[in-house]
């Protein structure tokens, strides 16, 4: 492939901004095909972002022999089904996270894409992002030493629908997963996968006073990596506005870095005992942009995607442990 032609299966709101031009803004790629079951809204889609090629219907998408690669922007109920689908196409597959709702759904995944001898790849797009990538040059130049602990805190308010299930479809467990920890913490867990390698154990305790949903509310969780670095997270989605929070802080035997999450505008702070530095770097104007490089790039022999359907699949493992559930 010289150049990588896309087709959007799912053109909801994380492909206004976050991921669809990203495809037309990256070299050696274009977005030429969307879909969505409802078609006004895909053809509203395709003239808004000037798409050629519009549809409400997903075979039709993947059978166009004009695209050759295709991303998968539905809610997590869907992924399994349209991975089965495009696989049988032979054309690479970029899924949003979380990868799934379960780890075996992201196992099943992973297994249809091996047999069909299909590329799978998953939009953990912090693994490209520049403010991730300092953090990971901090870490590794040894500024705080050796890391000895790890503390993650994410409080969020509530939205007006976040008791209705049947609007929310985020905090709906048969169409997402989970609630906002499996939304959410799935990014956390898969960016810590990214800086320090493989976590072998975790588990958790959950509270719900919304919904009857497990994840939805508060969960805390603690968790240990293959190395044997041990951490903890604490996620409440219940808060009032002035006391929300998203910080990581990273203990070293030398120092101490904190850095957000989820807020671009937040500095990477990093503090040992001579000096105390602030790393400022915003996020692109699309985040996925950076990580959809890295697969055009891969796809066409020069370069690597550092998140795949393996990688991603941790991250499921994790809040599967969190939450005990399979």
């Amino acid at each position: 492939m010289n150049t990588i032609k896309w087709g959007i299966i799912g053109c909801g709101a994380v492909c206004e901004v976050k991921s669809g031009p990203g495809f037309q803004k990256a070299h050696n790629s274009e977005l030429v095909a969307v879909m969505r079951r409802d078609a006004e809204k895909a053809r509203d889609f395709a003239n808004r972002h000037g798409v050629p090629t519009w549809y409400s219907d997903a075979s039709a998408l993947i059978n166009n022999p004009n695209v050759n690669a295709i991303y998968i922007a539905t809610p997590p109920k869907h992924h399994l089904d349209y991975v089965r689908l495009a696989a049988k196409s032979s054309k690479p597959i970029y899924v949003e996270k979380p990868m799934a709702r379960t780890y075996a759904e992201c196992l099943e995944m992973i297994e249809i894409c091996e047999l069909a001898v299909v590329p799978l790849f998953v939009a953990y797009y912090r693994r490209r992002l520049p403010y991730f990538l300092k953090v990971k040059e901090i870490l590794d130049s040894g500024v705080i030493g050796t890391p000895t602990g790890i503390s993650l805190t994410l409080h969020k308010s509530p939205k007006p629908n976040d008791n209705d299930p049947n609007t929310n479809w985020r905090i709906n467990p048969e169409i997402s997963g989970g609630g906002y920890f499996h939304d959410l913490a799935s990014h956390l867990f898969d960016l810590l996968d990214f800086l320090f390698g493989d976590i072998t154990s975790a588990n958790g305790t959950t509270d719900s006073t919304i919904i009857d949903n497990p994840a939805q509310d508060r969960v805390i969780a603690k968790f240990t990596f293959a190395s044997g670095l041990s951490g903890t997270g604490n996620w409440d989605f219940t808060v009032s506005e002035n006391q929300r929070r998203d910080n990581v802080v990273i203990e070293g035997t030398a120092g101490r870095m904190s850095f957000a999450t989820f807020n671009g505008e937040a500095p990477i702070v990093v503090e040992t005992q001579s000096e105390k530095k602030e790393y400022h770097l915003p996020y692109p104007a699309h985040v996925q942009q950076p990580l959809i490089q890295s697969i055009v790039d891969e796809l066409r022999g020069v370069g690597t995607c550092p998140s795949t359907g393996q990688t991603a699949a941790r991250a499921n493992w994790v809040m599967g442990e969190v939450l005990k559930i399979n």
